[in-house]
């Protein structure tokens, strides 16, 4: 599935198995999925006139397997991750990023940024938002309401806290952090996106998911 979302970002879906993909510009991803479905993202990225060479940048929202795999095919990419989940990519960390499930070996990847919070890049302030990982980060563009919210946040819920790095205390502070924002549209992890009214579903989730967190 491919869906422009607007003039400068277009998401991109593979598989059930990978992260949902976006595209900033013609030279930034955030998130990669598994890399097992290369060759259709080639595809798809050469529709948009780009390609593998072409991508600069890469922002990881977390260093999950499925948001990180894809990241070994773009040669010229420097990527940029939260410190907190920079050394699983550095040291190439098959149980911290959960290769194995997903069927792959984790090499080293060289990061080139470590984000921390306020930080700017591709047009987007970074939110750290630990819990589902000691290093998930949000991208917030303030002017567009656009939250791209990895798997702190999705359409429906939030993300899962039982693998490395997860914390049910700091994802419930997560979630509060990011439902002051005037969000409009969320561009979640994996599943569908929500297009308006975004800081209404949030503080739904908030409200539900309050007694579980």
């Amino acid at each position: 599935m491919i869906k422009k979302i607007n003039s400068k970002i277009t998401m991109i879906h593979l598989s059930d198995m990978d992260s949902n993909i976006y595209l900033v510009g013609k030279d930034t991803l955030v998130d990669t999925g598994t890399g097992n479905n290369f060759a259709k993202l080639h595809s798809i990225l050469s529709r948009f006139g780009t390609d593998f060479d072409n991508i600069k940048r890469i922002i990881n929202t977390h260093m999950h397997w499925d948001h990180i795999g894809g990241n070994r095919f773009f040669e010229n990419a420097e990527i940029h991750i939260h410190g907190e989940d920079a050394k699983a990519l550095e040291e190439g960390s098959a149980e911290m990023t959960n290769a194995g499930y997903f069927g792959n070996q984790m090499k080293p990847m060289e990061v080139s940024r470590k984000l921390k919070e306020g930080d700017k890049i591709a047009g987007f302030e970074i939110i750290h938002t630990p819990g589902h990982s000691k290093g998930s980060i949000c991208l917030w563009n303030k002017n567009d309401k656009i939250l791209i919210s990895g798997d702190t946040l999705f359409s429906d819920g939030v993300g899962r806290t039982d693998l490395p790095g997860g914390s049910e205390e700091e994802l419930a502070k997560s979630i509060e952090k990011i439902s002051s924002l005037d969000v409009e549209k969320i561009l979640p992890g994996h599943g569908d996106m929500v297009e308006e009214k975004g800081k209404e579903v949030i503080s739904e989730i908030v409200n539900s998911v309050s007694e579980d967190l």
